[in-house]
This record gives structure tokens, C-alpha cells and sequence, in this order.
């Protein structure tokens, strides 16, 4: 024995699972959302129990706008090496003309799960699924949003925009 401690392997040499998610997610997914605006909130001159009040109010509204807009969608939870790891939320919208487009609603990873590949392993799953079933794979990030660069890499490029979010497509490999 070296007397090394034993290390679990890199996020990224881990198998990436998806399950929905129950009513027991609770804590785990308002911790998700709560990293997920961390930065955003880290200049704000509020106490640690104001930011906390704050983020559990904005997730539960978020959580039942979701629900409410998207009764059918799927609210999974995304686990690495069978550890929680992050969010996923999908739904599909109808196509007014064009292919159904398989929106993806949210995406979060906890921070030992980003820039190691699950990302990229999740939204090629997504792509995959959307190129099988013939749909346009769209999302809404913000601007400044560091995880623009991934989807752009993945095909994906602005349909619209505001002064603060992009939309973005990638249509199905077909067309």
C-alpha cells in the first residue's frame, strides 16, 4: 500500500445516468439551483439567510412555472457515478410549421461536475434523442454564460434575442 487515499475517478471517466426526479430531490435540486446563481448573487450586499430566503422562493417559483407551462415534461435528475450531480429538464414544444423542437428548459451541474465532460456527455444524449425523432433541439442562456461556448461547438446557434438571453437551435441532423 502506497498510503495514497483512494480517489474516485475524474467526473469525466464516470458513467452518466438520468432519473426523474421525486419529491426527495427537493434539497438536492434547491442546492442545484442555488450553486447555479452563486456568482450572480456573490455582489449582492444581502446576508447569507437573505440570499437563502431569496433562492428558495426563486425556486420554487421556478419549479412550479415549469410544471405549470410543461404538465408532460421530464424533470430528471442527472447523476455521475451514481452521485447527484445536476439537473436536467426537458420538454417538447409543437413546431408551428417547423420540426418539434426538444426544448431544453434547464441544465445545471454542481461545480465538481462541470468542465469535465458531463455537460458535453448530457447534451449529446439530448442531440441524439432530438436527431431520432426528427426535432430541433433549442435553449435560452444568457449572454455572458460560459456554457454558450459548448453549444455553439455542438451546433447550436442564436434564432433571437433580448438584452439578456440568447435562444438558441440546433436543427435534426436530417435537415
Amino acid at each position: 500500500m502506497s498510503g495514497e487515499p483512494h480517489l474516485p475517478p475524474p467526473a469525466h471517466a464516470r458513467p452518466v445516468t438520468l432519473r426523474p426526479a421525486t419529491g426527495s430531490d427537493r434539497d438536492f435540486l434547491l442546492a442545484v439551483y442555488s450553486a447555479s446563481r452563486e456568482e450572480e448573487l456573490a455582489p449582492v450586499p444581502w446576508s447569507d439567510e437573505q440570499k437563502a430566503a431569496f433562492l428558495a422562493q426563486q425556486f420554487q417559483a421556478q419549479g412550479r412555472d415549469y410544471r405549470q407551462r410543461h404538465p408532460a415534461g421530464r424533470f430528471l435528475i442527472v447523476e455521475v457515478g451514481g452521485e447527484p450531480a445536476g439537473r436536467l429538464y426537458l420538454a417538447v414544444l409543437p413546431g408551428n410549421g417547423l420540426p418539434d423542437e426538444l426544448r431544453i428548459l434547464d441544465i445545471a451541474l454542481l461545480a465538481p461536475f462541470r468542465n469535465a465532460g458531463t455537460g458535453s456527455a448530457l447534451l449529446a444524449d439530448v442531440i441524439a434523442e432530438a436527431d431520432r425523432d426528427g426535432r430541433r433541439v433549442s435553449l435560452h442562456v444568457e449572454r455572458w454564460n460560459r456554457a454558450r461556448r459548448l453549444y455553439e461547438r455542438l451546433g447550436f446557434a442564436v434564432v433571437a434575442e433580448t438584452d439578456v438571453y440568447l435562444l438558441l437551435e440546433r436543427p435534426p441532423a436530417s435537415s
